[in-house]
């Protein structure tokens, strides 16, 4: 009998798409003079006082594993942190969990919670790991259509409308990536209403908090009657440009801490002990790392929409994270071909909007987390090429 890899693969998998972003790191890689606006990723070193930490940590011999949940000095500092800014008390020792990074958080918080057939919504366009975290974890996507009129926010009536009695979970993230939107409080607290009324649970991934520009960034959990019914998913790879640190943390009740915990101890046993030991000195000593790369962000923010919008590309000025998300529609092409063409033609490389979720069809994500003089040779290229295709204003 002919032997068959492909029918030896869990059925799981079969349906699951790679990364719409990593095809374009593939190309990338083959490519020279290529500006990149498809890096999620702080363009800023780890700052300075992070990094010697890390290092003093392995020449003192801090290369051991650490508990299953992390260590018992950064689940402390993460629980004063989250009390001092927004009244949130979790238990250090059970309701905390260092992860590795968000992305095992999110991994974690639909494998504890999902059985065959719950349905996890989340709001259309979403992060590429969404989907397929919960198709894996054995749940159903719910997508909810967000729209560039109301700023990609979730709308509750459309929220209400897509639960059944199925639904399980929601899935948040504010600000969000890709579209930078955030919400208010005011405006998060008819979803905590609809959320209470049908009994569900909410992942809320809060990854890009510090980075607002407006109004102070809001906690799901901080709701009244959210705190108990929410798994808080946050770290240190977007404020801190600690990406490759991998090194995260989910706060909740200690029943759900618990059974992540369990699944973590028995795959990733533990973060690393060397990034552990970096975000205690983060959360300790660098907030005025934070607030300088904050503000530069915010420059480039407004130099690069205001950018995309003279060129023709209809933007507007997103609340957080890093990203701009313009509308391509006035060029004709599919988000995806807009994307292939200006790579292959321009050599700037950006994240079409169909990776996200069919709403994110008619844009594209770009990072405007890059240093100036290169968001304006981008947004010269991008100019030459919309041109080129007959649409500018």
């Amino acid at each position: 009998m002919t032997f068959s890899p492909e029918d030896k693969a869990a059925r799981a998998l079969l349906g699951i798409t790679p990364s719409g972003i990593r095809k374009y790191f593939d190309l990338l890689s083959e490519m020279e003079d290529v500006i990149t606006l498809g890096v999620g990723e702080p363009d800023f070193p780890v700052p300075w006082h992070i990094t010697e930490t890390a290092i003093y940590s392995l020449s003192k011999g801090y290369t051991s594993y650490t508990s299953n949940s992390g260590l018992l000095e950064l689940r402390q500092v993460i629980s004063e942190w989250l009390e001092g800014l927004y009244g949130l008390h979790y238990e250090a020792e059970d309701e905390i969990l260092i992860t590795v990074g968000v992305s095992e958080g999110l991994d974690l918080s639909l494998r504890a919670l999902v059985n065959p057939g719950d349905e996890v919504i989340m709001a259309d366009p979403c992060y590429v790991s969404y989907m397929p975290c919960t198709i894996l974890a054995g749940g159903i996507p719910v997508m909810v259509p967000t729209r560039r009129e109301e700023g990609f926010k979730l709308n509750p009536l459309a929220l209400e409308k897509a639960i059944t009695p199925r639904s399980k979970i929601l899935l948040l993230n504010y600000p969000s990536n890709p579209t930078g939107a955030t919400m208010s409080r005011a405006e998060l607290i008819p979803i905590a209403q609809i959320v209470e009324a049908h009994d569900l649970v909410v992942v809320s991934d809060e990854i890009y908090e510090r980075l607002t520009y407006g109004e102070t960034h809001c906690p799901f959990a901080s709701l009244p009657g959210m705190k108990e019914r929410t798994i808080l998913l946050n770290g240190f790879s977007k404020a801190y440009a600690m990406t490759g640190m991998r090194v995260g943390y989910a706060a909740s009740n200690k029943t759900f801490i618990g059974l992540m915990t369990k699944i973590h101890q028995y795959t990733a046993l533990c973060a690393p002990t060397t990034s552990q030991m970096g975000a205690i000195e983060g959360l300790r000593n660098g907030s005025a790392s934070v607030t300088r790369m904050v503000k530069e962000y915010d420059q480039r923010r407004r130099f690069f929409v205001d950018g995309l919008n003279k060129i023709g590309l209809e933007c507007s000025l997103p609340e957080g994270a890093f990203y701009a998300f313009p509308s391509i529609r006035v060029t004709g092409l599919t988000s995806e071909e807009f994307c292939d063409r200006l790579l292959a033609e321009k050599k700037v490389a950006a994240v079409p909007g169909s990776a996200f979720g069919e709403s994110g069809e008619g844009h594209i994500r770009c990072a405007y987390a890059n240093a100036m003089p290169n968001l304006k040779k981008a947004l010269d290229r991008m100019g030459e090429f919309v041109k080129g295709l007959g649409v500018c204003r």
